[in-house]
């Protein structure tokens, strides 16, 4: 008469819950494998990151202390420029003495409010410092630097930003009122650090 045995099986523990010798050795080196593709990963990853000269750029405090009324400012951030102006108040009441409706462009394109907010004098110059006035120098159309900001540039029939590459011309906020710029230009999201500095970014 035949007896059967069970086969050895040696991925059973011999006792109840208590691990093999080979339990051990997998976990082990599924540890170690686990570490090494770490370890091996990480500057790949690592290097990803933006460098410090690129973080620093993030954010851009600039004096105004200087900047007197009717004068203006050209500083760079992020590669960009912008324009920074001290308004005087014949050219608030300019930009104040016209109707969103008749704007080529009625939004605001200001970052620091909803996107929808209509571009009026009030949306677009700084909250509670009506005088100042901080834009991305860039025009819409085709990427140029409009003239403005220098004294003695001409700065159109709307006493703002003249483009001459292609003859687009901004209000004294910066709003396109003839084109072929299709939008008014965009101003950066930005506060005021106190009545002296701003902080852009």
């Amino acid at each position: 008469m035949a007896t059967h045995e069970t086969p050895f099986d040696p991925t059973l523990s011999p006792d109840d819950g208590e691990p093999t010798r080979r339990d051990v050795i997998l976990i082990a080196a599924g540890g170690f494998a686990a570490i090494g593709a770490a370890a091996a990963l990480w500057p790949l990853l690592d290097q990803m990151n933006p460098d410090a000269s690129a973080l620093s750029l993030a954010t851009t405090e600039v004096d105004i202390s200087h900047v007197e009324v009717g004068q203006a400012l050209t500083v760079m951030w992020r590669g960009k420029p912008i324009f920074i102006r001290h308004r005087t108040d014949q050219e608030i009441a300019k930009a104040k003495d016209f109707a969103v409706d008749d704007l080529p462009d009625p939004l605001a394109r200001n970052a620091n409010l909803p996107e929808d907010a209509l571009a009026s004098d009030d949306n677009r110059a700084a909250k509670d410092r009506e005088p100042w006035l901080v834009m991305i120098g860039i025009c819409t159309h085709l990427g140029c630097i409009p003239k403005g900001q220098a004294v003695g540039d001409y700065k159109g029939e709307f006493g703002g930003w003249f483009c001459p590459c292609h003859g687009s011309q901004y209000d004294t906020a910066g709003r396109v009122r003839i084109g072929p710029a299709p939008q008014n230009m965009a101003i950066p999201p930005y506060s005021f650090l106190s009545d002296q500095k701003i902080k852009i970014g």
